[in-house]
């Protein structure tokens, strides 16, 4: 006997709109929380290692506590919508990988209150581009954002390798380093063969777990941080006095754009996978708008961007649960983390080698999916010479930028681009896919002919 429209159901779990009993629905948002909690935590770790002067273990956790509060206020505005911020989509937001370098280059260059500014202006220029995305997303070809996200798996290598080694610690590269980074690592892939179902999907979680353990034997860890801040705290808004230097503005709104390619992407696939339709216009915008507007929101509670997590696209793709009030309730869980300091705590007093035994698994599964998203544009001539020479630009100039190659131009371009390797590979893409004819192979037999 079917159930009522309006009857609550477990079954409606694989349906988007529905009533969910309460305590049922629990646990499916907490395993979308669980997929993304420790990503979505590392990168504003990772970008702390590179503020000068260093950021102090207490500034850290409250702006860990941010994060958590920021992603889970971003999610429910993008499952329920205020005017046209949000696509009414089971899409779970968290802090970016995808801003690591170039925010971490920024820390490094001008301090952290740039990166403040930096993500402020730039989260209002992609929310605004999505309010207009009608008008310009053709542009980002399928090759074109297979590439990018190719190049941001390529350009996180070196971040992971400097965390598994200890981040800028003074015993950077040590024994006891790399053993507990390889011990993190170890546990990340052990779980990842050997346990089965939904569980699999925790295998960071894991790796942290016993990787923060052995660190507590090693006594690399300071518990007493983790009541520092109390039980119980409101959110610090404007936590540092933003800055903004156009160099940094310009070169964080060009990852903007690079992320909004990602999040079409993801909303895509996960439309397709999840509710066996395309997607439309309107929700595109609505999650490029959502992605922009509450990353302005994030910067001026001092935390880098948020967007759309690939995990939790691949776990609604898996499971095929799409329910929004479902998803919802795992929302609600990280808020309510949020309010706990001794969350964001704990997390800034995980040691960096931790960190790089969990991420460095995870920036290679970012290059691999980018070559399947490259493999689905097919291998065309091409689509290889877009791939081939946006890469090779990218990886080289960049790579080379200290032998002066970027030597001839202006000092903002430089800021922009000598050390940004997404961000030349998604100009160079761009203008490839934008200039090269569509019958490249049909040229390219009529000249062997």
């Amino acid at each position: 006997m079917n159930s009522n429209k309006g009857e609550a159901s477990i079954n409606n779990i694989y349906k988007l709109d529905g009533k969910v009993p309460l305590m049922k629905a629990i646990p499916f948002g907490l395993q979308h929380i669980l997929a993304m909690f420790v990503a979505n935590l590392a990168p504003l770790s990772i970008i702390a290692v590179s503020v000068q002067p260093a950021m102090e273990a207490s500034q850290l956790a409250s702006l860990l506590q941010n994060t958590m509060f920021v992603a889970g206020i971003a999610t429910l505005i993008q499952l329920y919508p205020v005017w046209r911020i949000g696509s009414k989509l089971p899409i779970v937001m968290g802090v970016s990988f995808t801003f690591v370098a170039v925010l971490g280059t920024i820390a490094a260059n001008y301090g952290y209150p740039a990166v403040m500014g930096a993500v402020i202006v730039g989260g209002i220029f992609e929310g605004t581009l999505g309010l207009l995305a009608n008008y310009w997303r053709k542009i980002i070809t399928p090759i074109v954002a297979a590439t990018v996200v190719t190049s941001i798996g390529l350009s996180l290598f070196t971040v992971g390798a400097r965390s598994f080694g200890g981040g800028y610690a003074e015993d950077f590269g040590s024994a006891q380093n790399l053993l507990l980074g390889a011990i993190t690592l170890a546990v990340c892939l052990l779980w990842s063969i050997f346990v089965k179902g939904h569980l699999k999907q925790l295998a960071v979680l894991a790796g942290l777990v016993v990787g923060y353990i052995v660190a507590m034997a090693m006594h690399k860890v300071d518990l007493s941080l983790l009541t520092a801040n109390g039980w119980f705290a409101l959110p610090k808004f404007l936590p540092f006095t933003p800055e903004f230097h156009p160099g940094a503005i310009i070169s964080t709104c060009i990852i903007f754009m690079v992320s909004a390619a990602e999040t079409i992407g993801d909303t895509s696939a996960m439309v397709s996978g999840g509710l066996k339709r395309d997607i439309t216009d309107q929700e595109i915008a609505g999650s490029l708008a959502c992605d922009g507007y509450l990353s302005a929101v994030s910067g001026l509670f001092g935390c880098p961007p948020v967007t759309s997590f690939s995990q939790n696209v691949g776990l609604v793709i898996m499971t095929k649960v799409v329910n929004r009030f479902t998803i919802m309730t795992g929302a609600a869980c990280m808020i309510l983390a949020g309010l706990i300091p001794v969350v964001g705590n704990f997390f800034a007093s995980v040691p960096q080698s931790v960190l790089g035994g969990c991420t460095i698994m995870m920036f290679g599964m970012i290059v691999t999916s980018g070559i399947e998203m490259i493999a689905k544009c097919e291998f065309t001539q091409r689509n290889i010479t877009i791939v081939a020479l946006a890469l090779s630009v990218g990886i080289g100039f960049t790579a080379a930028s200290e032998s002066g190659i970027w030597a001839i131009f202006p000092p903002l371009v430089q800021t922009i681009f000598a050390s940004n390797v997404v961000a030349v590979v998604f100009v160079v893409s761009i203008i490839l896919s934008l200039v090269l004819p569509e019958n490249m192979e049909i040229n390219h037999m009529i000249a062997e002919d």
